[in-house]
């Protein structure tokens, strides 16, 4: 494992109790100074050389809560206090998903210049909600969406912003997409208590990400109204059952507003087919949302730019920096495409009350963010993206990307090699789902449930064994039933070394499990 970052101590200079600290106004611009120096050094050193600490926390619930006070303290403390518990009591309880050997979920990584972004971002205080709030925010978040929209392969059109995660994206997609039906009247007569309304129903597949049921519930159309398409035997969206489940739906007269395909999904990170889910939509007038939240940034490498086949019929897409960008949480980008869709996303969420109204505002050339979403209020997220992708560049990042897939398909080569394990999906990008069998798991049919109880017992004290070594972070998901391990490779700095060390010691615990 990497070494230990040394603890972050600012000089005395960094201002303790009655040392630079005044009644009134801010830090003062030396203490200031002192301290940044120091934890600017200590971050360059977390970052080169790995937490010190176990990428799962090895603590207890509430062991950090008992560390800190009841109330805030009303003296002032010095940053030398701060940091102290900072290394004492807070870095002991992180789980370290900034490490090469964070494999679960989706990692993200905090690179080195998104977080000289952040930093920047977080002292120019822009809220980038009005043009003329933030016309820099503004316009550098527009060009910055150009930007990445044309990395990705996806066509002019398309108009982008910057929301905070794949969840609101999808909620926003929904909303949208029941505004896109103007003669239900929602957005001025609501839709509680109406016997004018007939039941609302979207579509996504079994494996479709818990956010559109969130988005379901949020939205008011009712999770009794989202249908879960049945998947192929590669966890695809059958579009055959998605057809016959929107007819099935209007025959008992209910009104299908949109579907959400999905290119990448959670668990086994398949692919839907997109086309012929777009050919169902424009069919029966239905808003297709795309959720590429995970998968859409592998379209950057050229090779792969066919994951997006039909996602240019799509009204609306998300693809999230932060999941596999090297973006620090939070940053998803959410598109809509063309102007009579553009101008939906408008109709949805678009009030201008007069405390923010200005002689600017019939100015058609004028942008203003708060328009395409829920939020007022909005960060200079855009920042760090641009940070991000003016420093890697297009083909920096495609070649990176491309890395961490050859890292996934050289595993996926070693466990179809390997006696006493399976591999549990197509690796389309760089997770690879799998699992361990235990000596006779391939018995008779109707020892099947017994069998399932033996894997997952198996899998589940390999993985959790793994976890806390503290020399790697693993998460499971089950496929069709089948519990199943995931071993995602998206950080910006893991290695062949890492996977090869870490696949190493998942077979030692699998052996030594019997």
């Amino acid at each position: 494992m990497p070494t230990s970052p040394s603890s972050p101590s600012p000089s005395p200079s960094s201002g303790g109790p009655g040392t630079g600290q005044h009644l009134l106004g801010d830090m003062p611009a030396e203490s200031f100074r002192a301290a940044g120096y120091q934890i600017i050094d200590w971050i360059a050193e977390y970052l080169e050389k790995g937490p010190d600490a176990p990428i799962l926390p090895q603590i207890e619930p509430g062991e950090i809560s008992a560390q800190l006070p009841d109330s805030a303290p009303a003296e002032p403390r010095s940053i030398d206090e701060l940091l102290e518990d900072f290394n004492n009591i807070l870095y002991p309880g992180f789980t370290h998903w900034n490490s090469p050997r964070f494999m679960a979920y989706f990692p993200s990584t905090s690179s080195g210049p998104a977080i000289l972004g952040e930093l920047l971002a977080a002292s120019v205080a822009q809220n980038v909600m009005l043009w003329r709030t933030g016309p820099a925010g503004t316009e550098l978040e527009i060009r910055v969406l150009q930007w990445f929209r044309e990395m990705l392969g996806l066509p002019e059109g398309f108009h982008g912003h910057i929301v905070d995660t794949a969840s609101i994206a999808t909620m926003l997609g929904l909303a949208a997409a029941r505004e896109s039906h103007a003669e239900l009247k929602i957005r001025t007569l609501g839709a509680a208590g109406r016997d004018d309304l007939p039941p609302l129903t979207v579509y996504a597949s079994e494996e479709a990400h818990s956010s559109v049921e969130k988005a379901a519930i949020t939205l008011g159309f009712g999770m009794e109204q989202l249908r879960k398409i049945p998947t192929d035997e590669i966890f695809r969206m059958r579009p055959d059952l998605l057809r016959e489940a929107i007819r099935s739906d209007i025959e008992k007269g209910y009104h299908p507003l949109g579907v959400v395909a999905t290119v990448g999904t959670t668990s086994s990170t398949s692919i839907d087919p997109v086309p012929e889910i777009a050919d169902i939509c424009e069919e029966h007038r239905l808003w297709l949302h795309v959720d590429a939240a995970y998968g859409g940034v592998a379209a950057i490498v050229p090779e792969k730019r066919d994951i997006f086949a039909g996602c240019e019929r799509a009204d609306s897409l998300v693809v999230n920096p932060h999941k596999w960008l090297f973006t620090p949480v939070d940053c998803s980008t959410f598109y809509t495409r063309h102007p009579e869709v553009i101008e939906v996303m408008k109709a949805a969420f678009s009030l201008m009350p007069e405390y923010l109204s200005s002689e600017q505002d019939d100015d058609e050339a004028l942008t203003n963010l708060m328009d395409y979403g829920i939020q007022l209020g909005r960060r200079f997220r855009a920042l760090k993206l641009w940070m991000v992708l003016s420093y890697f560049g297009s083909e920096g990042l495609a070649g990176r990307l491309r890395f961490h897939m050859k890292l996934a398909s050289d595993l996926a080569t070693t466990i179809e090699g390997q006696s006493g394990v399976e591999l549990m999906a197509p690796v389309n990008f760089a997770t690879v789902c799998f699992r361990f069998l235990p000596e006779g798991a391939d018995g008779e049919e109707s020892d099947r449930e017994e069998q399932e109880e033996r894997i997952e017992k198996l899998n589940s004290g390999i993985m959790n064994r793994a976890n806390a070594s503290g020399e790697v972070f693993l998460s499971h998901t089950k496929l069709k039933g089948a519990y199943t391990l995931r071993l995602v490779i998206g950080h910006l700095r893991s290695s062949e070394q890492d996977v090869t060390e870490v696949w190493n010691l998942l077979t030692r615990l699998a052996d030594e499990a019997g």
